[in-house]
C-alpha cells in the first residue's frame, strides 16, 4: 500500500475531487445496506400474516428510492475518482517527458527507446489504474464490509456473525503472499514489454537495412521469441492473478455455509426468525464484492507499484548539465575560443579530444577535417554544450558558455547533424520547425539558399509534400539539404555544418557554400567534412588525427606544409580525376 503514501502529492492536488468521490462512496456502502433490512422485514410480515398492501407499497417505495439514489451517487463517483485518475497520467506523462527532454545525449546512448516509451505508456497506464480502480477497490472494500459486517452484527446477530467471519484470516494471509509474488512477476513482464516495444521501434525504422539484407527471416524470429517471452511472463503473472477468485470464493464458500448451518440451529432455538436469516445471508452475498474487491485491489496495487518504481527510478537520474545560478539569459554573439586540454566521453578510458585550441573571430569561416573517429563531432558537441565534463575552457564572445542559459546559447547556433533528422509531417513544416512563425516566403527563401527549391516543386504536393517518419520518402541528399534550411531559417549566429554535404554531389556542394558566402558574410560558421573542397574557403582549417589538432593554418598554408592535409587533398583531386575519366 506504499504507493498510495507515494502518490500522496497528487492525492492532495485532486483533493476536492476525491474527497467529493468517497464520500459519495461511503453513501452508497450505506444505502445498499437498506433492501436486505427491508426484504427480511417484508418476510417475518409474510410470516406473521401482518403483511398489507400498504405497507408492500412503502417497502416498494423504499427499494427503489435507494436504487435510484445508488445510481445517481455511483455515476459521480464514478466521475470524481476515475476523471481525477486521468489528470494523474497527464501529470506524470508531462513530468517524464519534461525529464527527457532535459537528459544529456549519454542518458539515451545508455537507455534504449523501446523502453523510454513503455515508461510513458504501459507503466503511467498501471499507475493511472492504481489512482482510479485502486482507491475505488480500497474504499469500496473497507466502507461496504464495515458497514455490512455491523449492520449484521448489531441488526441481526453477534454470534452468528463471528461466526461467518472464522474463514477470513485465510483470505487475508492468501492474498498478502499472492500480491507480493504478483509486484515481482509483473516488474518482470513490464520489462520484457520493454525489449519487445524496443524490438519493434527498431524493426520499423530500419526495415530498409533489414530487407536489403534479406533479414526478414530472422527478424521476424527474434520478434517472434520477445513476444514468446512477453506471453510467457504475464501468464506467469495471470496464474497469480487467477489465485485470487478462487480462494476468495472459497473463503466465501465456508461463510455461507457455517452462517446456514448455525442461523438453521439458532431459528430452531428461537434465537433468531426466519426473515433474520435471509436478511444476514443477504447481508453476506453484499461481503462478496469486498472481498473480490481486496484481491482486486492487491492486483492494481501491486502493478501499480512495480510500474511507479520503474518510473521514478528513470526521474531519478540526475540531469547532467543544469544552468548555474544567474545564467546569462541572453543569445551569444562575437568570436568563439576554444581551448580544451582534454574531454573523455562517460565509460570511457581515454580521451576522445585533447590539446584542442583555435580561436574564431565573428564573421569567419572554420574547417575540419580527419578521418572518421578523429574527433570532429566532439568539438561540436562540447560546442553546443552537451557535454560539461572537459578540462579547459570554451567561451563565446568573451564569456564562458556555461554562463550562458542552455536555451539562449542553442539559440544562437543553427546546428546541422550528420544524422538528419525529419519529423512525419510536410516539407514545409520540417523546414519552419526552427521558426513556427516563418512566413511561406521565408521558408521558400531558405530552401533556395540550401538548393532545395528546386526539388521540392517536383514533389507531388510541393511543400505540402509529407515525408514520412523520419524523411523516409526523401533522398540522403535532399534530407540534408532540407535540414540545411531548416538551420538557416534560424538566421543563426553561428552555423555549424557536421558533415552535412556528404550525400550531395560537387556541383550542389559548391553551390550552397557559393550561397552561404554571399549570405553570412558577417556571419560565423564551422564546417566538418572529409571531403576538402567543402573547407578550402575557410579562413581557418584544423586537420585532426585520434582526437588532436595535427595541422592548422589556411588552405594555402597547410598546402605549403606538404603534410597530412596536403596529402588528402592530392588524394582527392586525383579521385575527381578519375570520375571525370581521366580527363584534365
Amino acid at each position: 500500500m506504499k504507493i498510495f503514501i507515494k502518490l500522496g502529492w497528487f492525492f492532495k492536488e485532486r483533493k476536492q475531487e476525491y474527497i467529493l468521490g468517497i464520500s459519495m462512496l461511503v453513501l452508497v456502502a450505506l444505502l445498499q445496506l437498506i433492501p436486505p433490512k427491508v426484504i427480511g422485514m417484508t418476510l417475518d410480515e409474510i410470516g406473521a400474516g401482518t403483511l398489507t398492501a400498504t405497507s408492500l407499497f412503502k417497502w416498494l417505495t423504499i427499494i427503489v428510492s435507494v436504487a435510484i439514489t445508488m445510481y445517481i451517487l455511483r455515476y459521480y463517483w464514478r466521475k470524481k475518482i476515475f476523471g481525477s485518475s486521468n489528470y494523474l497520467a497527464k501529470a506524470l506523462r508531462e513530468k517524464l517527458f519534461r525529464h527527457l527532454t532535459k537528459m544529456s545525449p549519454s542518458f539515451y546512448q545508455q537507455r534504449r527507446i523501446g523502453d523510454l516509451m513503455a515508461h510513458a505508456t504501459n507503466d503511467i497506464a498501471a499507475v493511472q489504474q492504481t489512482a482510479g480502480g485502486g482507491v475505488l477497490t480500497l474504499f469500496d472494500s473497507v466502507t461496504t464490509g464495515g458497514f455490512v459486517i455491523l449492520a449484521m452484527a448489531f441488526t441481526i446477530d453477534w454470534r452468528l456473525t463471528v461466526i461467518a467471519l472464522l474463514p477470513m484470516p485465510l483470505m487475508a494471509l492468501s492474498t498478502s503472499y499472492y500480491g507480493k509474488l504478483l509486484h515481482q512477476r509483473f516488474r518482470t513482464a513490464q520489462q520484457a514489454f520493454s525489449d519487445l516495444n524496443d524490438k519493434t521501434q527498431e524493426s520499423i525504422s530500419g526495415v530498409k537495412v533489414i530487407k536489403s539484407f534479406g533479414y526478414q527471416s530472422a527478424d521476424i524470429e527474434d520478434f517472434r521469441r520477445l513476444s514468446s517471452e512477453v506471453v510467457e511472463k504475464n501468464v506467469r503473472v495471470a496464474k497469480i492473478d487467477a489465485l485470487f477468485d478462487p480462494t476468495i470464493s472459497l473463503v466465501v464458500a465456508i461463510s455461507y455455509f457455517l452462517s446456514i448451518a448455525f442461523g438453521a440451529k439458532f431459528i430452531v432455538e428461537e434465537a433468531m426468525t426466519v426473515g433474520d436469516l435471509v436478511a444476514f445471508t443477504t447481508y453476506l452475498g453484499l461481503l462478496i464484492w469486498p472481498m473480490l474487491a481486496v484481491g482486486m485491489l492487491f492486483n492494481i496495487v501491486e502493478r501499480g507499484s512495480a510500474s511507479y518504481d520503474r518510473i521514478e527510478s528513470l526521474l531519478h537520474v540526475p540531469v547532467e548539465m543544469e544552468d548555474m545560478d544567474g545564467a546569462i539569459n541572453q543569445v551569444p554573439s562575437g568570436a568563439i575560443t576554444f581551448n580544451v586540454r582534454s574531454f573523455t566521453f562517460p565509460g570511457d578510458a581515454h580521451p576522445t579530444v585533447k590539446n584542442i585550441f583555435f580561436e574564431l573571430k565573428e564573421g569567419e569561416t572554420l574547417g575540419i577535417v580527419g578521418k572518421t573517429g578523429a574527433g570532429k563531432t566532439t568539438i561540436l558537441k562540447l560546442l553546443l554544450r552537451q557535454f560539461d565534463q572537459y578540462e579547459g575552457e570554451i567561451t563565446y564572445g568573451g564569456i564562458a558558455i556555461e554562463n550562458y542559459k542552455k536555451e539562449r546559447l542553442r539559440e544562437a547556433i543553427g546546428y546541422v547533424p550528420q544524422d538528419h533528422f525529419l519529423f512525419s509531417t510536410s516539407v514545409f513544416h520540417n523546414i519552419a520547425f526552427s521558426n513556427e512563425q516563418a512566413s511561406y516566403k521565408q521558408v521558400e527563401q531558405a530552401a533556395k539558399l540550401a538548393h532545395i527549391h528546386e526539388d521540392i516543386l517536383r514533389f507531388s504536393k510541393g511543400y505540402d509534400t509529407v515525408v514520412g517518419e523520419r524523411g523516409v520518402a526523401l533522398s540522403g541528399g535532399q534530407k540534408q539539404r532540407i535540414s540545411i534550411a531548416r538551420a538557416l531559417l534560424m538566421q543563426p549566429n553561428l552555423l555549424i555544418l557536421d558533415d552535412s554535404l556528404s550525400a550531395v554531389d560537387a556541383k550542389t556542394e559548391e553551390a550552397i557554400l557559393q550561397s552561404l558566402k554571399e549570405e553570412r558574410t558577417n556571419a560565423t560558421t564551422i564546417i566538418t567534412s572529409h571531403r576538402l573542397s567543402a573547407i578550402s574557403h575557410a579562413q581557418l582549417i584544423l586537420f585532426m588525427e585520434s582526437g588532436t589538432v595535427i595541422e592548422k593554418g589556411t588552405h594555402d598554408e597547410l598546402m605549403a606544409l606538404k603534410g597530412r592535409y596536403y596529402e588528402m587533398y592530392e588524394l582527392q583531386q586525383l579521385e575527381q580525376l578519375v570520375e571525370r575519366g581521366g580527363s584534365a
